[in-house]
């Protein structure tokens, strides 16, 4: 009889099983822990990252290694997003019975899924592993997150914290894991072995961890597009569009890559831009950024995240005392005109429409190039415009009167589901258009007894209608 041989693992694959092991091993010794236990892990976990001197350290340390946003953005996300994230979910029943449907007599039972892979991004590399592994924990998962190469010091920073905190309250460290010297062959392999992948970052990533062969939660490209109507708050969408156009420096895939002012409020608006920093580049102006945004047709990583006076001069032109991100003309969407697109960059291409209509073609003009699936948003007073939009385009979220990029994963102003993984549907290339929380990460058994009352069929009269005449 033949003897079956070893397999022998690459370095990277060998290295990938030994963490899969050690979190498959934590995850086996929580998988029956009560709510209250689970609670008490998430809990602990965020206070380990969140505390304001804590915060603070991991703020600077992110903005130093990175060289991405700045630092009041990074604070924001790690001393309040993880709060709020945590506030999101603590109520939430996540262990045993999660519903009981008493119509159809079905009862619903929520099964931790086992070892979550996660990917994080260069860009929100300080909440991102963070609201990850709550969300894992709370499931009664276990999680290994992978970071970006820009961003791995930062990311073991944060896992080593919250591992601390959970071994003080009794629970194994091992719960949370981070693969310290990234690479894509190692990235690869944790998407490969783990039970379900989390991805958060660049496309290329997204599209690997669709082809792992494990179940995955990807995320679409961001392309947000806000629209501006006649009956808007002018000072209020000014405010807050310069808000979510410079938060940690657009860092963010929701930030305002396009905005759409209608023609009755087109002049006064763009003068409150203005005054809000925003800067109207020249036709010159507008090629030397192209140049600088854009590398062979793929967005610089030098420019991404980054100063709009830092920009200006990567560019060759100087940005008047003030002015904090830039106004472009433009007219097109698509290939042609690269301002359609996503930029990653404090950078806002800017359009005029002559009524909603034109406002929500162009809004899917746009987003068929980049960003379809993911959200859009207005400024309006008015129901009829707001459902018109949200009926007439591909998204996902229609941001409200809302800054876009601290509004559409959740925020204590609205009730959308705290996250940084937005799917973004089929539209693009998700298999949900949820804000992806714990919920995303656990299996559930349906049981199902006997209804009181068996259903009886109609007749086919009743059933069928008018349409057995119109087929006969």
């Amino acid at each position: 009889m033949a003897v079956a041989q070893a397999i022998e693992l690459s370095p990277e694959a060998a290295e990938i099983a030994a963490l899969v092991a050690r979190s498959r091993a934590a995850q086996a010794q929580i998988a029956n822990y009560t709510q209250e236990q689970v609670d008490a892990l998430i809990r602990a976990m965020v206070w380990s990252v969140a505390r304001e001197d804590v915060a603070e350290k991991i703020a600077q340390h992110t903005v130093d290694e990175t060289q991405l946003g700045n630092y009041d953005g990074k604070y924001l996300k790690i001393f309040r997003k993880t709060r709020a994230t945590l506030h999101d979910i603590i109520h939430d029943k996540s262990v045993g019975v999660l519903e009981e449907d008493a119509v159809r007599n079905i009862v619903k039972i929520a099964k931790p899924v086992g070892v979550i892979g996660a990917l994080s991004p260069s860009t929100n590399p300080e909440a991102t592993p963070v609201i990850k592994a709550i969300s894992a924990v709370k499931g009664r998962n276990s999680i290994i997150v992978a970071p970006h190469p820009r961003a791995k010091l930062t990311n073991k920073m944060i896992c080593d914290l919250m591992r601390e905190a959970i071994v003080k309250m009794g629970g194994p460290a091992d719960l949370v894991l981070s693969i310290d010297i990234p690479s894509v062959e190692k990235t690869n392999e944790l998407m490969r072995q783990c039970d379900r992948v989390l991805a958060t970052g660049g496309t290329p990533m997204v599209k690997a961890a669709y082809s792992s062969g494990t179940p995955a939660l990807g995320v679409g490209v961001g392309n947000a597009v806000i629209t501006v109507d006649d009956t808007a708050d002018l000072d209020d969408a000014a405010e807050k569009i310069r808000i979510s156009k410079t938060l940690d420096l657009a860092a963010s895939c929701s930030s305002d890559n396009s905005v759409i002012l209608l023609d009755a409020i087109f002049d006064e608006m763009l003068e409150k831009l203005q005054h809000q920093g925003g800067y109207i580049v020249s036709p010159e102006e507008k090629t030397l950024l192209q140049n600088v945004i854009w590398v062979d047709g793929h967005i610089n990583a030098n420019a991404v995240a980054q100063p709009a006076e830092k920009i200006a001069g990567m560019a060759g032109f100087g940005l008047p005392e003030g002015k904090i991100f830039f106004i472009v003309p433009e007219t097109g969407a698509g290939p042609d005109f690269p301002f359609s697109g996503e930029k990653m960059t404090v950078t806002m291409a800017l359009y005029r429409a002559k009524d909603i209509d034109e406002a929500i073609a162009l809004t899917n003009s746009i987003q068929a190039y980049q960003g379809q699936g993911h959200s859009c948003g207005i400024y309006s007073q008015s129901d009829e415009n707001i459902m018109k939009l949200a009926n007439g385009t591909r998204t996902s979220r229609v941001m409200v009167n809302q800054p876009q990029s601290a509004s559409n994963s959740g925020n204590l102003w609205n009730g959308m589901r705290q996250t940084f993984s937005l799917g973004c549907g089929s539209w693009g290339g998700n298999g949900t258009n949820n804000n992806i929380t714990w919920r995303d990460l656990i299996n559930e058994t349906w049981v199902s007894k006997p209804l009181a009352q068996p259903k009886v069929l109609p007749s086919d009269e009743d059933l069928f209608g008018d349409v057995i005449a119109r087929l006969a």
